[in-house]
């Protein structure tokens, strides 16, 4: 997940994507971090939607 990328890139806080997805911050904190096992469509499309990005930007496939 690189989701701390892009808001970095778009200069925006957990707290302010939390607030325009629907989610809260608590919930971005472990979309962030890596830490989910999973993710609803409708998340991700809030999510690009407020970064104004792809899936595949903020996506990434790491093999263990």
């Amino acid at each position: 997940m690189n989701l701390d990328v892009m808001l970095a890139k778009r200069k925006m806080s957990v707290g302010e994507l939390a607030e325009r997805v629907g989610i809260t911050p608590a919930n971005v904190s472990v979309l962030k971090n890596g830490r989910a096992k999973a993710i609803r469509f409708s998340t991700l499309d809030g999510i690009c939607e407020a970064l104004e990005c792809q899936p595949g930007d903020v996506l990434e496939w790491v093999e263990e």
